[in-house]
């Protein structure tokens, strides 16, 4: 009986990684020095998991800014845009694709999957070349064997990566990227004979989509793609890794088939089914990677239930083939509740951070080997009692409160047009369309601040002034760059959603009811806009992103224009509100003034052109505008 980690956290208990990245990114310390602390971090990260006794320890986990870019860049699949011409992948070419620069955009931003990460999308054609290009996962291999660290090198797999990915746009609607799995497959394959000559035994293949709805066609492609890889990989055990659902019961069959794989990992967690499809059939000569320690909340696992199903487990495929290991990467959590200084006793009780998770995992592998932990496990089984008997948990007022809800609560008493109609009353505006933001930056005195209050170096009354300070700081700046201001009046609701694909719930958000929603839209290529031209009216205010703040580029009053023409192409000015794509909290101020600037002042030059039509509805529009 052995223990496994998918994946961890990256950015250090401490947010070292943070802090080392935007001081790299504006100019106050060197690649070397960045690399440094990524080097400390990776290091630790190995050797915690070595001190907690997992067996089976990630690497090619670490990334400075987003695994699927570091796959990216291992394939060699860079854009044309960012003038790479082989050679190392430097910071330079890396954080460009990921943030832009002062001439280009960065590549799109999207969600992974249902969490709340966010990876960059490869982009593809059908003549994409790719090379061997960056050998990070050998790299990260030798550097823990160097320190006595035998670890797992973790790979996005090559169905995945396609699947993941878009075509670059302008190509034609017939464009497969399962087409080009046969253009990837070699260099997959160079880079699992350099992982061998490096001394690897295992390497883990990270392949998520399965859990996907995919058709006969996208399953083949596993197939074709590990049948192909398996001449490379004779003499390695290969883990394909699964996550985040429940797998079906087609893939199930297509993955459990697959020769060169010798152990599959699934998320026990929110794949409860899956323990259905193990118990009709496992290969018994395959090792099973039960991920029963939740790797997605912050929650502490109830571990006699953990147990529990592992036990059963262990009576399907044997204890010599099974693995206790967590349900996804521990990416997705908190690094370690040890730092919680401040937190409710009790509350911290309930709670289990990616340190804590390890603690878990590797405890629920000594239980079953007769070696369990009764202290360990008796405070875990209080916590939970504790949990659920809490009135944080059970609130009979809120409950009965609930219960008494009707159908027609759930919807507001107002319809959306009157709504908007005397929110427009309220606007110090002469016309539409509105200029808005979700968020301002952070200075950084606030955020020493508040690290300094989180120790208890400095009163909360002296942070609450701080606070104070900086709002009126915000205030004066809406004033100075001519932002539009809400007056007071009524309440009224607003929503912000950010990198998803929201054509597919433009309807549920339309059932939503808000008054405003921003939406994030230029990252992505604007492809918000496509679902208006395909006829869905929007009746509500919306505010589809005119710039990625994700990125230190300062966007122009041109480009903006041509962005705003091409909302007001689809959308009524009156419902338009133009904002960035997200809250401005990691920008600097530096970065923040004359961006929005040029937005108020693309608004301007919108409505003078607005002004200047003389179209007998925009006349109408105008004289209800002046005369409010």
């Amino acid at each position: 009986m052995v223990s496994h980690i998918v994946g961890y956290p990256r950015m250090g208990p401490k947010r070292e990684l943070k802090f080392a990245l935007e001081a790299f990114w504006d100019g106050k310390s060197s690649a070397e020095e960045l690399q440094k602390v990524g080097d400390n971090l990776k290091l630790s990260t190995w050797k915690q998991m070595v001190d907690a006794g997992i067996k089976f320890i990630p690497s090619n986990t670490f990334s400075y800014y987003d695994h699927v870019l570091d796959t990216t860049a291992m394939l060699g699949a860079i854009p044309p845009r960012y003038g790479w011409s082989g050679g190392d992948i430097g910071f330079d070419v890396y954080f460009s694709m990921a943030r832009g620069n002062a001439c280009i955009p960065a590549m799109e931003l999207t969600k992974w999957f249902d969490t709340n990460y966010h990876y960059i999308v490869p982009e593809l054609e059908p003549n994409s070349k790719f090379f061997y290009a960056s050998r990070k996962a050998v790299q990260e291999y030798r550097e823990a064997k160097a320190h006595g660290i035998d670890t797992v090198p973790v790979l996005l797999g090559p169905v995945s990566y396609l699947l993941l990915s878009k075509p670059v746009k302008g190509v034609d609607k017939s464009f497969s990227l399962l087409s080009l799995l046969d253009k990837i497959l070699p260099v997959y394959k160079e880079i699992v004979d350099e992982l061998m000559a490096a001394g690897v035994s295992w390497i883990q293949f990270d392949e998520p989509t399965l859990v996907m709805d995919l058709d006969s066609r996208q399953l083949n492609a596993f197939t074709h793609a590990y049948t192909e890889l398996e001449s490379s990989i004779s003499g390695l055990t290969i883990l394909l890794e699964t996550y985040f659902a429940d797998i079906p019961a087609d893939a199930y069959k297509t993955i459990t088939a697959l020769k060169g794989v010798s152990a599959i990992g699934f998320d026990l967690v929110r794949g409860s089914k899956t323990l259905d499809l193990i118990r009709n059939g496992f290969p018994p000569e395959k090792y099973l990677f039960a991920g029963v320690v939740d790797g997605r909340n912050i929650w502490a696992n109830d571990l006699e239930a953990s147990l529990t199903t592992l036990k059963t487990l262990k009576g399907m495929v044997g204890e010599d083939k099974l693995v206790v290991s967590t349900s996804c990467s521990l990416l997705h959590t908190a690094f370690d509740l040890e730092t919680e200084i401040k937190m409710n006793k009790e509350l911290k009780s309930w709670l289990a951070f990616a340190a804590q998770k390890l603690l878990e995992v590797s405890s629920l592998e000594k239980a079953l080997t007769n070696l369990k932990n009764e202290a360990f496990f008796s405070a875990n089984a209080a916590a939970q009692a504790s949990r659920k008997a809490s009135s944080r948990v059970t609130n009979a007022a809120v409950q009965e409160a609930v219960s008494l809800l009707r159908g027609s609560d759930h919807r507001r008493a107002t319809n959306v047009s009157d709504r908007l109609e005397a929110q427009q009353r309220k606007l110090k505006l002469p016309i539409l369309p509105t200029t808005a933001l979700g968020s301002f930056p952070q200075t950084l005195g606030l955020r020493k601040l508040r690290r300094e209050y989180k120790i208890n170096k400095i009163s909360e009354e002296d942070y609450v002034k701080a606070i104070k300070e900086e709002i009126n700081q915000v205030v004066k700046l809406q004033e100075e760059l001519d932002l539009d201001v809400l007056v007071h009046g009524e309440p009224e609701i607003h929503t912000h959603m950010c990198y998803s694909n929201f054509n597919d719930i433009i309807h549920s958000i339309m059932d939503m009811d808000a008054d405003v929603i921003s939406i994030e839209n230029s990252r992505s290529d604007e492809k918000l806009l496509s679902v208006f031209h395909e006829g869905v009216k929007y009746s509500a205010g919306i505010g589809p992103g005119v710039y990625d703040i994700h990125s230190p580029r300062i966007p122009s009053v041109e480009e903006i224009v041509e962005c705003i023409k091409k909302m007001l192409a689809v959308l009524d000015c009156t419902i338009l509100w133009v904002n960035p794509d997200c809250g401005l909290k990691t920008r600097k101020y530096s970065e923040v003034k004359p961006a929005l600037s040029n937005m108020v002042a693309a608004v301007k030059i919108i409505r003078k052109q607005l002004i200047a039509n003389k179209s007998e509805l925009f006349s109408s529009l105008w004289k209800a505008r002046t005369d409010c």
